[in-house]
């Protein structure tokens, strides 16, 4: 009865040309009240996010504000450091030199770099590159070292890859090689070590090459030695600091402690440009981008995660899957990928809160995708 009602009052009114009441106003739009919960709830002091839906429209958002002391606005599709997204770009890189026949995926570490994987349980000569790609060689992470338990007291060090390995190799090999899949920073320490004595250059200028002026990333860099700073408009990182203390501002640092594994700098917008020009063929030929996207159970990233080679699919809530793979950084979360028909989401917050806002992020590139 009630929607025979309502269908009745729709007619009447449409028949008599009423006027439409103030209150129609059409409905907030679900990404701003995602980001903004992600603010105003979770205490994330600013969140970004770039959206294409499936007919091609873009829109980018943000919410809070880019410095906690001068409350700046955030910038519309800002800078921010990307973390862990360099992975994808570096494993591109590789893979293009599979393509190329320059580097054999089955081939140990040893075949690259001699003598170098050598300490507790950890030999170059059983682990391969495509373990490396894919975390299932058993390297320990070198970030779990002494040396980096406080980010913020080596937030101006430089690092060179070989100090970063040396942190790795003080540790013991987790399982063998092939056993099982656990995510580790060094194996990408590892990759752009090989990447730089394959090609004779460092692994910035091969992914500024290969990738970032291949498909015209206008706001994507590889940070140069010594750079410490965002170039592009960008809002404040921080991270928690011991109490009584405030919040630390990670905005300027030195990425080398990442390299390869992470040090990279880009907007939403450019990396759902990277991700679906990936998906589309533009940067791969068929047969790596197949290897790339073929996958291992990587449940410790999240339910249902899969890992291919510097590349994850996470299932949809509204079914199917998205491709992509995050970045967490001191002072920046990025999260999202693009789907099979088009769809891309990216979202960044310049993180505070740990625990469940985490899970908050993902939520909202979930959202984005199946609205």
């Amino acid at each position: 009865m009630a929607a025979a009602v309502a269908v009745a009052a729709g007619a009447l009114l449409i028949g008599t040309a009423a006027p439409l009441p103030a209150f129609a106003a059409a409905r907030p739009d679900s990404v701003q009240l995602r980001l903004d919960a992600l603010v105003r709830d979770d205490g994330m002091p600013a969140a970004l996010a770039t959206v294409k839906d499936r007919d091609g429209h873009t829109r980018s958002y943000t919410a809070g504000v880019a410095d906690l002391t001068t409350k700046a606005k955030v910038p519309t599709d800002g800078e921010v450091r990307i973390g862990s997204n360099t992975k994808t770009f570096t494993a591109v890189v590789m893979l293009q030199l599979v393509g190329e026949g320059k580097v054999d995926l089955e081939a140990p570490v040893d075949t690259y770099l001699p003598g170098l994987l050598r300490g507790d349980g950890i030999d170059g000569r059983r682990i391969t590159v495509h373990e490396l790609l894919q975390h299932t060689s058993g390297l320990p992470d070198y970030l779990d070292a002494p040396e980096f338990a406080n980010l913020a007291t080596v937030q101006d060090r430089y690092f060179e890859p070989r100090d970063l390995l040396d942190q790795a190799l003080t540790q013991k090999a987790h399982f063998a090689p092939g056993a099982q899949f656990e995510y580790s920073n060094t194996n990408y320490v590892v990759a752009g070590l090989i990447i730089q004595q394959v090609t004779g250059r460092p692994v910035g200028e091969e992914i500024t090459q290969r990738v970032i002026n291949r498909i015209g990333l206008r706001h994507t860099s590889f940070p140069a030695a010594g750079d410490l700073t965002i170039p592009g408009p960008h809002p404040h990182g921080y991270s928690t600091a011991p109490a009584g203390q405030g919040p630390h501002d990670f905005t300027d640092m030195d990425s080398s402690m990442a390299w390869a594994a992470g040090a990279m700098v880009s907007t939403n917008s450019d990396l759902n440009q990277f991700f679906a020009a990936l998906l589309a063929g533009r940067l791969l030929p068929p047969a790596q981008l197949a290897q790339m996207r073929t996958t291992v159970p990587a449940d410790m990233l999240g339910p249902g995660v899969r890992y291919g080679l510097g590349l994850t699919s996470t299932p949809l809530s509204c079914g199917g899957v998205y491709w992509g793979h995050g970045g967490t950084t001191p002072g920046y979360r990025t999260r999202g990928g693009v789907t099979e028909d088009g769809r891309a989401a990216a979202i960044a917050v310049t993180t505070l809160p740990t625990g469940a806002p985490s899970q908050h992020v993902e939520d909202a590139v979930d959202a984005a995708l199946c609205r």
